[in-house]
């Protein structure tokens, strides 16, 4: 490989005490946390929307379990959700979303990807931004890496890992798309990742097994996720797949978005020939962005294990009290979900320590890209939990802004006390 050495000076835009960079559902969470503390906070998206997965992805509905009183109820109802209930309204959480952060004087920075870092013994004092005007530099005193693939801690030079430790192969990707004019009085409607219901005589998973088996699905594509939605005759489908993709590569990215593409004309179809209450239906519309599931894991002073999900462990330094999901590993080597899949955790916690990168001082992680293992991965990356990770790491950039020190130095006691105040639980009841 050959390189182009180039240098030129930049104009500082702006100064922060927090920055934020990624607006998907950990970022919101942090940011608007952040705003509350009473710290200068911008809030960085290289998408022309907020919400990241949940939005521009359309992924839904919001899932996993965290204790009461966290920020995440909040969000559920600027959303006109619950728990565990249908899917989202887009365009509408497009708008609320926005108006969430106006109000709370969060400063928004939309197609705005940060492309690299001024940074020096460990402290990243600035983020350098692409602009239609050419690139511009951002001060910060604490930056929050919520970009899921662990982007600013990876300029940062933090170490990471990727995929499971066998072969590194990670979760495949997916582009979830929304079918209406459905008859949802008698449509296969999915609880969990199942379904109870028959098609001739077979049940739903198995006979969707066997059509994949015999060319009548895309390979790879034996699991058809059908959700409701908060809107009447309208289903999110959760089924395109597409293995052995790197979601740091352009070149597979782009090959994905082509065939995942194709792929849902051919699930649709399928569901209009086979499944009652689909005869009619159509594609409303489809995911902005591409669905990826898993890529770095940032190395933290604490590693999240799935023994620590199995056993319910409680951790001194919680942030995330009762995080609560099944270990879900969608295949990476083939259709389906993995061996081991679906294998249910004891309400958890997460602490403090799995947002600190190792060897960086001002700078912590939240959503996906937190310091854990493959198999833990795979449960605390949903929604819910993702955005009460924000809330905390959020809390976190303001208080060690505003006393100047690091969050290490901070000490994850401050962080708890604030969450406590605001009514989130952290112990057990």
């Amino acid at each position: 490989m050959s390189y182009c050495k180039f240098s030129k000076e930049l104009p500082i835009t702006k100064e922060y005490d927090v920055v934020v960079v990624g607006a998907g559902p950990a970022g919101l969470s942090a940011a608007v946390s952040s705003a509350r503390m009473g710290a200068k906070t911008a809030l960085i998206e290289k998408l022309g929307v907020v919400g990241g997965a949940f939005i521009a992805g359309h992924v839904g509905p919001l899932m996993g379990g965290v204790s009461k009183g966290t920020i995440v109820e909040e969000i559920h109802k600027l959303l006109g959700t619950y728990f565990w209930g249908p899917m989202h309204d887009i365009e509408k959480g497009k708008i609320s979303l926005l108006h969430w952060l106006n109000e709370e004087d969060v400063d928004l920075y939309l197609q705005t990807p940060v492309v690299d870092l001024i940074q020096q013994d460990g402290i990243i004092s600035g983020l350098v931004v692409s602009t239609k005007m050419g690139l511009e530099l951002f001060k910060a005193k604490q930056v929050i890496d919520a970009t899921g693939d662990g982007m600013i801690a990876y300029l940062a030079g933090a170490d990471y890992s990727i995929g499971r430790d066998e072969d590194g192969l990670v979760q495949p990707v997916t582009l979830m798309f929304t079918l209406t004019n459905v008859n949802t009085e008698v449509a296969v409607i999915c609880k969990a990742e199942e379904s109870e219901a028959e098609i001739n005589g077979k049940n739903f998973v198995e006979f969707c097994k066997e059509k994949c088996a015999q060319g009548e699905l895309p390979e790879n594509v034996s699991i058809i996720r059908l959700y409701p939605s908060v809107n009447a005759g309208e289903i999110m489908v959760n089924a395109t797949q597409e293995n052995y993709i790197d979601g740091l590569n352009y070149n597979d990215m782009t090959k994905a978005e082509i065939n995942l593409r194709k792929q849902i004309e051919t699930i649709t179809n399928f569901l209009i020939k086979y499944v009652p209450g689909y005869e009619n239906c159509y594609v409303k519309d489809s995911a902005d962005v591409l669905g990826i599931r898993e890529t770095r894991r940032i190395k933290g002073d604490y590693t999240l294990n799935d023994l620590d999900l199995l056993s319910g462990r409680r951790f001194e330094d919680v942030m995330v009290h009762e995080a609560s999901f099944v270990i879900d590993i969608h295949n990476p080597d083939g259709g389906g979900q993995a061996e081991g899949y679906a294998t249910h955790v004891q309400p958890y916690d997460i602490p403090y320590r799995c947002f600190l990168p190792c060897g960086l001082n001002n700078l912590m992680t939240a959503g996906r890209c937190i310091s854990g293992t493959h198999r833990a991965h795979a449960s605390y990356r949903v929604m819910n939990i993702c955005m009460a990770m924000g809330q905390t790491v959020g809390i976190a950039a303001a208080l060690s802004a505003k006393h100047g020190v690091t969050p290490r130095e901070l000490g994850y006691q401050a962080v708890q006390k604030e969450l406590i105040t605001l009514g989130v639980e952290l112990v057990d009841c």
